[in-house]
């Protein structure tokens, strides 16, 4: 790939998007087109990773402009990897909307697109400030996802959900601008290349950049700024929740490696700073899972909790530690997506994800019980799952480098997940069908008046009002249909891939570990910027 194609990456799902507006009307030829742009994108970071095996790196100033003026495209093998999955999550998610019929809402595939043209821009960029602007185009969209593809139920619960969401981004948007103003008004440039080492000889620039690396760390859901996301997620469909799970939180952890890596060098005084805070996380968001009663708010939780897993790598700066993180970070994006997929077409066909409210599905939904349990055994960190790898070589490089503290944690935090696991497992899978109650929200909602005995809920055979339930004493919230193939596919497949990687772990270290060399040795990378 030559470095001008690097811009296609944002302009191909722009202009896309632009036209599906103006095509609109028509879901199917959005389904097929998203599909396919989500698919090149994936394609497109595929061609990148083949070529950044070396450790070159491919650079573009847009415009042509020189040095300072110019958007600066930069890709090499920590950006490639990420656009290769991040592509490969998008297309899976939508699969996944397109089978619930979310798709099919106004605008869907067009929203989906310029996210995507967001995310692939932000993590090409090499430039604050037009960080800052390919965030703001990933979020744009996600607040009309967040409500327009939301649940049908509990609207007061969606309505707070995205008010939070709007709220939290939109303060931390206000303070990583405040933050690439500090830089540029200490520093005279925002451009990485320009900046390279600049926060470990000037204090001045250190804490402008400390200001960016906070927001990036409220984006990234780090304690003590982590609350928003466990409450937020949830309340939007199980599509959106597992496409944002391994977007937005994902871009601002790559931001953190990048941002730290170029500009404070590595700088060793800070490090310890980093150990806590995200040990602190690692405790923090398992512990929050612990009282949670639906599928979701555990996965958002545990979702904190294996921030501070992937944000370790960056605190021990060691070629093992960052080649850990970067797998772990990887990894994370598949395991997560799955099972947010798996659990939400429990959540799509059942109508409740509370776990209370199920049970016993294991044998009428085998297909969604082996994803399920396969995604999780992997995010408990057990082989033979690429979670098992990432733990096992996140372990042994914190050893290595002294932080037997951090070791301890990380170990008992994969206790009380692996327990976590167990509860959603026996809650909505193991044991008997839970017979619901009338009053259960969810279940009124999604039901529709269904008797699950096989008749209508009403005498007479009529239908019952929409958001009623009529249902016999001991009678289970058992809908007539099982989960479709189409529903089961995406969660199954991603099960699959962290399976895989698991088993063929060395290509993929391979890989990170050539990432995390070009973090460690950035001068490719700003080489071949301020060459562009």
């Amino acid at each position: 790939m030559t470095p001008a194609a690097l811009p296609l990456f944002v302009a191909v799902p722009l202009l896309t998007a632009a036209a599906l507006v103006l095509l609109r009307g028509r879901p199917r030829l959005d389904a097929v087109v998203l599909g396919a742009v989500l698919l090149a994108s994936t394609t497109g970071g595929v061609v990148l990773v083949a070529g950044a095996r070396d450790g070159s790196v491919l650079a573009h100033g847009v415009g042509l402009w020189p040095v300072g003026i110019a958007i600066p495209f930069a890709a090499d093998m920590l950006t490639a990897l990420m656009l290769t999955v991040t592509g490969l999550l998008s297309a899976t998610c939508a699969a996944f909307a397109v089978a619930t019929g979310h798709a099919a809402r106004p605008f869907f595939a067009p929203l989906v697109l310029v996210l995507t043209a967001g995310v692939n821009g932000a993590l090409l960029t090499a430039d604050l400030f037009n960080l800052f602007v390919f965030i703001e185009v990933m979020l744009l969209p996600s607040y009309a996802l967040f409500v327009l593809a939301g649940p049908g139920k509990g609207r007061l619960r969606q309505v707070a959900g995205a008010r939070l969401y709007v709220t939290v981004n939109l303060l931390t948007s206000t303070v990583f601008l405040a933050g690439v103003a500090f830089v540029y008004g200490v520093a005279g440039t925002v451009n990485l290349a320009e900046l390279a080492g600049a926060a470990r000889d000037s204090d001045a620039v250190a804490a402008a950049v400390a200001v960016c690396l906070f927001a990036l760390g409220i984006k990234a859901a780090v304690v003590p700024v982590h609350g928003w996301l466990a409450r937020a997620y949830p309340a939007t469909s199980p599509a959106v929740t597992a496409l944002f799970s391994g977007l937005h939180t994902k871009v601002a952890i790559y931001a953190i490696y990048r941002v730290y890596a170029v500009v404070f060098d590595g700088d060793e005084r800070y490090l310890w700073v980093g150990v806590v805070v995200f040990s602190l996380t690692m405790v923090v968001g398992v512990l929050g899972a612990v009282g949670e009663t639906t599928t979701r708010s555990i996965l958002a939780f545990h979702m904190v909790s294996q921030i501070g897993y992937i944000l370790l790598g960056v605190a021990l700066f060691t070629l093992a530690g960052l080649t850990a993180g970067i797998f772990y970070l990887l990894h994370h994006m598949i395991v997560k997506a799955s099972l947010f997929l798996s659990t939400g077409a429990v959540e799509e066909r059942y109508g409740t994800g509370r776990l209370d409210r199920l049970g016993g599905l294991a044998r009428r939904e085998p297909w969604v019980a082996v994803a399920f349990f396969a995604a999780a055994l992997s995010l408990a960190g057990l082989p033979p799952s690429s979670g098992f790898v990432a733990k096992l070589s996140l372990l042994v490089a914190a050893q290595d480098a002294g932080q037997t503290a951090a070791v301890v944690v990380m170990v008992l935090v994969s206790l009380v997940t692996l327990l976590s696991m167990l509860k959603i497992w026996s809650g909505v899978f193991w044991g008997s069908p839970t017979p619901p109650e009338t009053d259960d929200p969810d279940l009124a909602q999604h039901s529709g008046g269904i008797d699950p005995s096989g008749g209508s809920g009403s005498p007479a055979g009529n239908p019952s009002p929409v958001g009623t339930l009529t249902v016999p004493a001991q009678a289970t919230a058992v809908p007539q249909r099982r989960i479709g193939a189409a529903l089961v596919a995406p969660g199954l497949v991603l099960a699959v891939v962290t399976l895989g990687l698991g088993l063929g772990a060395e290509l993929l270290l391979g890989l990170a570990e050539t990432a995390a060399a070009g973090l460690l040795d950035p001068s490719a990378f700003v080489e071949a910027v301020t060459g562009s």
